[in-house]
């Protein structure tokens, strides 16, 4: 090749490079930019109290520090840190900061669900055992007899793939209620400390369901059984399978089952409640996220930067796509977010802390719904759904004034995880003064 034209082909390659380079930076650029919340009806003046509560929880040692997000019309127009991400080294909190989302994982592993509905692999009415045999004959506990053990009956009707979602098919986590035997047998088998799913199922196929399906509301284990369904399903892991068909397509780089080495600095402490009314470092019954678990849990496995999980709260707000990667369907999106839960079991008697199945308040498929927020007692718009971590990590989508929060701090052990998840709907919502915009 004569000289100048491999310089003219060097110099085509270089171009392609800083060109594919730009590319990539304006597209993150757009991706963090932050508008001004005046121009979608907000009022800058009325967030600062959103800003104020939360550093007054620094300021009084509930909390080390934190992230929020805030979008609405799928702008970003309040993007925060507070504190720092670890007492110990006074780390600042950075936007980069790696989180345990815990039950937030929840809602990814519902997507996941909804991806194989929408290939036709499972139906809201298919029985759970069409899936995972080991549980067709599964007994529900009926109470004890006069020597103590426990009552089994057959269940009204196989428990299915919709309750299994709505966490109303009967199962448990076994962390509740001392004197229930179901709860106990949980505890003693050691179901959620499984080396594998496979052996959780197994597991959970020796233990009768709590209550008869849909006659109640129980926060469970269902979740990691959709775990194991994704993988049967799909032919891939858990991780493997969230990364191929949620994370990556979002620009979701930091989320995933672990923290590898390199990411170690940007992992944000872990801290319970204190004996003085302040908080101490938690060793999260020594789970260090330092590899790819052997038994990846779809109820409450995951890690992931605030930003990470905005890019999936904001498919969900836009009805299933995000900077043109398409996820869902806006018919599986709705599907997802719709109440599941019968009537007769949303009367304040079931729930788990503050989230209480009630008027307004219901569940669907991985997620918390508000289908008549003023029943609820709630300022957010008809049809928000949402959910929460075990470290008090939150988010929500809001449908109706196409808004999107997404919080992050990690504390755990706090009463109903921590007053900060409920505060922060009333302070978004009196700073939305102009909904028409």
């Amino acid at each position: 090749m004569p000289h100048s034209y491999r310089i003219a082909a060097l110099t085509s390659v270089l171009t392609l490079l800083t060109v594919s380079a730009a590319a990539q930076a304006a597209k993150s650029k757009a991706q963090t930019a932050i508008a001004t919340p005046e121009s979608v009806g907000f009022s800058s003046q009325r967030l600062e109290r959103l800003h104020a509560v939360i550093q007054d929880e620094i300021n009084r040692k509930q909390l080390a520090g934190a992230v929020t997000i805030l979008a609405r019309h799928g702008k970003i127009i309040d993007y925060r840190t507070y504190g720092v991400r670890d007492l110990a080294t006074n780390a600042p909190m950075t936007k980069d900061t790696i989180f345990r989302a815990y039950s937030m994982t929840k809602p990814i592993t519902g997507v996941a669900m909804m991806v194989l509905y929408e290939q036709g692999k499972w139906l809201p009415s298919d029985p759970i055992s069409k899936f995972v045999p080991e549980f067709e004959h599964l007994k529900v506990y009926a109470g004890k007899d006069d020597g103590g053990k426990m009552i089994l009956v057959d269940p009204d009707h196989a428990p299915t793939m919709g309750e299994l979602m709505s966490h109303t098919a009967g199962f448990t986590y076994g962390f509740a209620n001392e004197d229930d035997p179901v709860n106990a047998t949980y505890r003693g088998l050691k179901v959620m400390r499984s080396q594998n799913l496979q052996e959780m199922i197994d597991k959970l196929s020796k233990i009768p369901l709590l209550y008869q399906p849909s006659k109640g509301w129980h926060y469970s284990c269902s979740m990691d059984i959709e775990g194991y369904i994704i993988e049967k399903l799909s032919g891939k892991s858990l991780p493997d399978f969230i990364r191929d068909n949620i994370t990556q397509p979002l620009g979701m780089p930091d989320a995933g089952f672990y923290v590898p080495a390199d990411k170690r600095p940007r992992f944000a402490a872990l801290y319970k409640g204190g004996p003085d009314d302040g908080i101490v470092p938690d060793d999260n019954n020594g789970n260090n996220y330092t590899e790819q678990p052997t038994m990846p849990s779809g109820g409450g496995g995951m890690v992931a930067t605030a930003e990470d999980y905005y890019h999936f709260a904001q498919m969900l707000g836009n009805g299933g796509q995000l900077n043109g990667s398409r996820v869902l369907a806006p018919s599986s999106v709705k599907l997802m977010g719709s109440n599941h839960v019968p009537a007769d079991i949303r009367n304040g008697k079931f729930g788990i802390g503050r989230h209480v199945m009630r008027p307004g308040f219901g569940y669907g498929f991985n997620v918390a719904v508000l289908d008549d927020p003023p029943a609820a007692e709630l300022p957010d718009g008809k049809g928000t759904f949402f959910w929460d971590g075990a470290a008090g990590t939150w988010f929500w989508v809001d449908p109706t004034n196409d808004i999107v929060f997404v919080g992050m701090i990690q504390r755990r052990s706090s009463p109903d995880n921590h007053p900060l998840l409920y505060k922060s709907h009333s302070l978004v919502y009196q700073a939305l003064v102009d909904a028409s915009k």
